[in-house]
């Protein structure tokens, strides 16, 4: 998968083919890379064997609107006269860098919280054979993004620009998740700890960075824009984007259907600092508040029904359709006054693929 490697006929194939569909195809070429030219030594062909099977069962079947953000924003923020097919493959192969991010993480987090579906099938580490062998394949995970990108983007200006946001924002990531661990830990349930404050600062870490501000962040630097300035209004915009999706995500795991989201709502058994129970904490009565108390926490059934018949006496999805609305006015506000010198359009995409979603 280097530059030249296509010839004028698959070009031209390609030139008629979406973004998304480009991307799809992109997939299978980075794992034939990563598995069978990037490392040749005989030893090794049970361990790249295995390196396949967790790509393609891990990195794939999500929505993909980390990786496809990266060549949307470019798209937005170079002239199509000046966009070259080379510079498409980049924004393609960093795309999927982030996806295999995002695999990482997600691989690591279901053993952590004991989690049994992930996009409509068995968590990895839940498959026969795999076990805590899944651990050092989160680890195959995050080493294959960065043979990518020595290899695709180290003759390019912005490619130490790549490397530290990738680097910086893997570390962001793994603080939110000790943030998220540490505010809930199993079977010590306190509620005193799920503050507003401490809910932000896990979402903003664990979620908003490399979730929205790291891919067009990457597109931003991939076009040649490198100002301190711009990166900061970008991440002001692209966090308050991040940390309503993460309240989508809490709200679909109480009251998202699994045929549609891919996986089985947790939160409540497992003493997440959720969004829910968050605000459920600011309209409870003191009755309410002991009854949530005993009940939050806990894997059995019945006390999971009774959180959930709590939450619809406090009318939680009422709470978060107003807070959905007031969300979106306010970005809307956001884009006007921080995106003076950058296409609104970058951020307005972003948003339409989120707000209202159901998985």
């Amino acid at each position: 998968m280097t530059d030249n490697s296509c010839s004028n006929g698959a070009q031209q194939q390609r030139s008629d083919m979406t973004d998304a569909e480009l991307f799809d195809v992109h997939f299978e070429e980075l794992v034939s890379e990563l598995t069978q030219r990037d490392l040749t030594d005989p030893a090794l062909a049970d361990a790249l064997s295995r390196l396949a099977e967790v790509l393609r069962y891990n990195a794939p079947g999500g929505k993909r609107n980390r990786g496809l953000s990266v060549i949307g924003s470019l798209r937005e923020l170079v002239p199509p006269s000046q966009l070259s097919p080379d510079d498409v493959r980049r924004a393609l192969l960093v795309g999927w860098c982030i996806e295999l991010l995002q695999a990482f993480f997600l691989v690591a987090d279901d053993i952590m919280d004991a989690s049994v579906t992930r996009r409509g099938q068995l968590c990895w580490y839940k498959k026969e054979g795999v076990g805590l062998d899944a651990i050092n394949d989160a680890f195959l995970l995050e080493g294959s993004i960065y043979r990518l990108l020595r290899r695709h983007c180290r003759g390019q200006s912005y490619y130490t620009h790549l490397l530290e946001l990738f680097t910086e924002t893997s570390f962001q990531t793994e603080l939110g998740q000790a943030l998220d661990l540490m505010t809930a830990p199993p079977n010590k349930i306190d509620l005193n700890r799920f503050t507003e404050e401490r809910y932000k600062a896990i979402v903003k870490y664990k979620t908003a960075f490399y979730s929205f501000y790291l891919p067009v962040a990457a597109a931003m630097y991939m076009a040649g824009i490198d100002s301190e300035r711009e990166h900061h209004n970008a991440k002001s915009i692209l966090l308050e984007m991040g940390e309503f999706f993460q309240i989508q995500d809490d709200y679909l795991d109480c009251y998202g259907d699994p045929k549609v989201t891919g996986k089985i709502g947790t939160d409540i058994q497992d003493n997440k600092c959720s969004w829910l129970v968050v605000t459920a904490l600011k309209l409870v009565t003191p009755e309410q508040r002991e009854e949530l108390q005993s009940s939050y926490g806990h894997s059995d059934e019945e006390r999971v029904e009774r959180v959930k018949a709590l939450y619809a006496t406090l009318d939680m999805p009422g709470h978060y359709r107003q807070h959905e609305d007031e969300s979106y006015q306010r970005l809307l506000k956001l884009i006007e006054s921080h995106a003076d010198n950058l296409p609104h359009a970058v951020f307005l995409n972003f948003a339409r693929k989120i707000y209202r979603r159901n998985k």
